[in-house]
């Protein structure tokens, strides 16, 4: 069986949480088995969350932690030097970081060789949200980008488990910031 697996990394209340449970709901509509799944610390805003999706083409029958996840996610990148947000990551896996500086400007060049060179996108999500939603929550267009780097599930996907999700004015300002999400993830891919 194909597995493949994400971790988010994030803050309480930036909806790590969310991006799982809505990363699980598109992979489910795309055809595959999906599991989503959270890990707290202190249950407090503003604390280090962690939530884990598994995908995979059968039953999924394991029960625990993403301990060396194909993809990370990470939704404040504050959490760069507190956490150890890459332990455990596949060599040719996906880095997806919510930041408006590069990955050499975040000090994480390191992770911007081998066989990662292709595969570490830095997108100011935040921004992007502000933008198209009004809020600053860039969980829906991480989603949007993941889905562009990684081609573990579809866009299409994405859009119908926000639409399942939110009230219908949320769920088109979500769906418009993950499509430029993609697309600027698209556009450096192509670059």
């Amino acid at each position: 069986m194909s597995w493949f697996e994400v971790r988010i990394h994030g803050r309480g209340g930036q909806g790590a949480v969310t991006a799982a449970e809505l990363l699980s709901v598109a992979a489910f509509r795309d055809g595959q088995e999906a599991q989503a799944f959270p890990s707290f610390g202190s249950e407090r805003m503003g604390a280090p969350v962690v939530s884990f999706c598994r995908i995979a083409d059968g039953p999924i029958r394991l029960r625990e932690p993403v301990t060396s996840p194909h993809a990370v996610v990470v939704i404040d990148a504050t959490l760069l030097h507190q956490v150890e947000l890459f332990a455990g990551l596949a060599p040719d896996g996906y880095v997806l970081i919510n930041s408006s500086r590069s990955v050499n400007e975040l000090g994480i060049a390191e992770l911007n060789a081998g066989p990662l060179a292709r595969r570490i996108v830095s997108l100011d999500a935040t921004e992007l949200a502000r933008r198209h939603t009004g809020r600053p929550l860039p969980n829906v267009c991480l989603l949007g980008a993941f889905a562009a780097l990684t081609g573990a599930v579809t866009l299409p996907s994405i859009e119908a488990a926000v639409r399942d999700r939110f009230g219908r004015a949320v769920a088109d300002a979500n769906v418009d910031a993950a499509r430029a999400a993609y697309n600027a993830v698209l556009e450096v891919a192509d670059a």
